[in-house]
């Protein structure tokens, strides 16, 4: 069994870093081309609006799952609420103030996204699904029911 491996670094205006961070880090897990693209286009925007609504700080997290890879993104501050997330989902077109306009295509980039406030802080679940072939053995034939041991 394979050890899981995370990652963990602050937020910062080096928005590079992060971006060549959590592309490694997906590539690495089993992630490819555009989901992966995806990934980090969605952690850029999550990333960007703790900079410019949070203030004090926040941390970037990612590990693999049994099926996906998992980002999350702390915002100290605590101020990004479910409401947020309630708006942005229920539009069908990207909305004409632009202030949604990174949650908006956050939930239109991720397999999942969700929210929740450990000790005050706000936490963005960003989950995208691995392909099958990065997480199934594949069955070398013989008797089916030796395949899942």
């Amino acid at each position: 069994m394979q050890a899981s491996v995370r990652l963990q670094c602050p937020i910062t205006y080096d928005l590079a870093l992060i971006r060549d961070l959590i592309r490694v880090y997906a590539r690495h897990a089993g992630l490819r081309g555009a989901r992966r693209d995806y990934l980090v286009v969605a952690v850029n925007e999550a990333v960007t609006n703790v900079l410019e609504h949070g203030g004090s700080g926040g941390t970037v997290s990612a590990h693999t799952g049994p099926t996906g890879v998992i980002v999350e993104i702390c915002d100290h501050a605590g101020r990004l609420r479910a409401e947020h997330l309630a708006v942005v989902d229920s539009l069908r077109s990207p909305p004409a103030d632009t202030e949604k306009l990174g949650l908006w295509l956050i939930h239109r980039l991720c397999d999942e996204v969700s929210l929740d406030h450990p000790d005050g802080h706000s936490r963005l679940r960003l989950r995208m699904d691995l392909p099958l072939t990065a997480y199934l053995r594949p069955w070398r034939g013989g008797d089916p029911s030796s395949a899942a041991s």
